[in-house]
């Protein structure tokens, strides 16, 4: 059975410029702009939930698998792109949420995790077991890494049953610190070619000792390092000289390809570089709801400039009460006096504010600010003041002056940059 990501590994490895951003977001807008993005491409659209987002037990989201492929199908169904089009991808599943139990108690639940997002329908699974639990060493040697790593997949094939083979893996477990760097960065280690081989043959060896060798025919990436970070304001930018080794290293083993994490804020001009690369597979998701604060807070200006419309209260001013009120998603990142921590709640690249949309008072003051802008005109000098690259597109008549429309044409300008790098010319989705 072929998956789209078969033909995007298969062509990123003759040579051709093919790849696939992963749009790791729960934001209904931004979910909207990637379906329009997807729309106008005709390209597979890939979206993935993480372990700790979206889990049996609800995650910080409140959303099992099925809930979540429940949302976005149906988002994707309200705009018209075609189920087969879709992509759902599991990231980092593994006994993350549960580090603080024993091994055999967190990996019981990854187990029964990995269980939900096959029997829901993902088909894009990152398995990772990289982490220590209670009562294990501080580091974990690679044979105990894809020992674990087998037991999840070994759990995926069983609840996907007779639908196994539309199954793919990715492995490896290199990244950043999820949500960017909490420290000043200057430089980053590029995975070692020896690092990538060891990762790569030891779970091979696994994966057959375990009976899962033709599981192991079906893993399409590998998580590295390829050099690219950001923290709360500076991005390592890719070097394509400094991966040019751990690029190379790929071609040894065929049908797989790079997967890099924390590829938000690169240039046009690195996303290229990197699916020239081999690093076909590109997560983002910060970078999309920093447009969308973007977005929101130019609207907030707007609303609060605009004669016609009565706006007193900022939605700036309600997102940081919310965020003062439950700390709990950027105490641990944000460190400095009063007025830097103020700061970095609105503009730090990690965006922690992208955990405070779905909260009911910022929901609803979202909904009132839009409700606000379309019950009167929006000015077009302050769309030109605020939003200038949306008011271009305004005057070549490719875009409505709507509030919600001009927020996911802000996140589409994220997106683009993506698809520009990914998507070859004669592409056409396979629905």
């Amino acid at each position: 059975m072929t998956h789209p990501l078969d033909e995007i590994v298969a062509a990123n490895r003759r040579g051709e410029m093919c790849g696939i951003p992963s749009v790791c977001s729960a934001h209904p807008l931004v979910l909207e702009a990637a379906i329009e993005r997807a729309q106008a491409d005709a390209t597979p659209l890939l979206v993935e939930a993480t372990c700790n987002q979206v889990n049996q037990q609800g995650g910080y989201t409140g959303m099992t698998p099925a809930d979540f492929r429940d949302r976005v199908l149906a988002l994707a169904a309200r705009w018209g792109l075609p189920e087969a089009q879709m992509i759902l991808g599991g990231d980092h599943l593994g006994p993350s949420p549960w580090q603080a139990e024993s091994a055999e108690a967190a990996m019981a639940k990854a187990e029964a995790m990995v269980a939900a997002y096959a029997a829901a329908g993902f088909t894009k699974l990152h398995l990772d077991a990289s982490m220590p639990c209670a009562d294990d060493p501080p580091a974990l040697d690679d044979a105990t890494v894809a020992a674990r790593a087998a037991r999840l997949a070994q759990a995926a094939e069983q609840a996907a049953g007779v639908q196994r083979n539309r199954l793919r893996y990715v492995i490896g477990t290199e990244v950043p610190v999820p949500g960017g760097a909490q420290e000043h960065l200057d430089s980053l280690a590029v995975t070692g070619t020896a690092e990538l081989q060891v990762t790569l043959e030891t779970h091979r060896q696994v994966f057959a000792a375990h009976g899962l060798s033709e599981a192991w025919q079906r893993v399409r990436g590998v998580v590295v390092q390829p050099g690219v970070e950001f923290g709360h304001t500076e991005v390592i930018d890719f070097v394509p000289a400094a991966a040019a080794e751990l690029s190379a290293a790929i071609h040894a083993w065929p049908n797989l390809v790079f997967e890099a994490h924390s590829t938000d804020y690169q240039t046009p001009r690195a996303y290229r570089e990197l699916v020239k690369g081999h690093f076909a597979i590109l997560k983002v998701g910060p970078a999309l709801t920093f447009a969308l604060r973007e977005a929101l807070f130019a609207l907030d200006h707007i609303a609060l400039e605009t004669p016609a419309v009565a706006w007193k209260t900022p939605l700036r001013e309600t997102l940081e009460v919310a965020m003062r009120v439950e700390p709990r998603y950027w105490q641990a990142y944000y460190e400095g006096s009063v007025d830097e921590q103020r700061f970095a709640r609105r503009y730090s690249l990690s965006d922690r504010s992208r955990y405070y949309w779905a909260q009911p008072e910022v929901a609803a003051a979202v909904e009132a600010l839009f409700d606000a802008l379309d019950a009167a005109a929006i000015p077009p000098t302050l769309i030109s003041q605020y939003l200038p690259q949306q008011y271009q597109a305004i005057r070549r008549a490719e875009l409505a002056a709507d509030a919600r429309a001009l927020v996911r044409h802000h996140i589409d300008r994220t997106l683009g940059a993506y698809a520009e790098a990914c998507v070859p010319p004669d592409w056409r989705a396979a629905g």
